[in-house]
């Protein structure tokens, strides 16, 4: 029988604060807005979930 490799075991991994997690995205977001120019899409986006939330 050929040997294989015991499997390790995965802690599971520890979530991260929700600021730092922001603080990570926002750069890459903005460059995504500057770059295709997609401020005005946001915007209308955020604008139609607010009417369907009744905001």
């Amino acid at each position: 029988m050929a040997y294989t490799a015991p499997r390790t075991t995965t802690r599971p991994s520890s979530q991260r604060h929700p600021l730092v997690a922001t603080a990570m995205v926002l750069p890459l977001a903005a460059l995504l807005v500057v770059v295709f120019g997609g401020w005005d899409a946001v915007v209308t986006q955020a604008s139609s979930v607010g009417v369907m939330l009744g905001r």
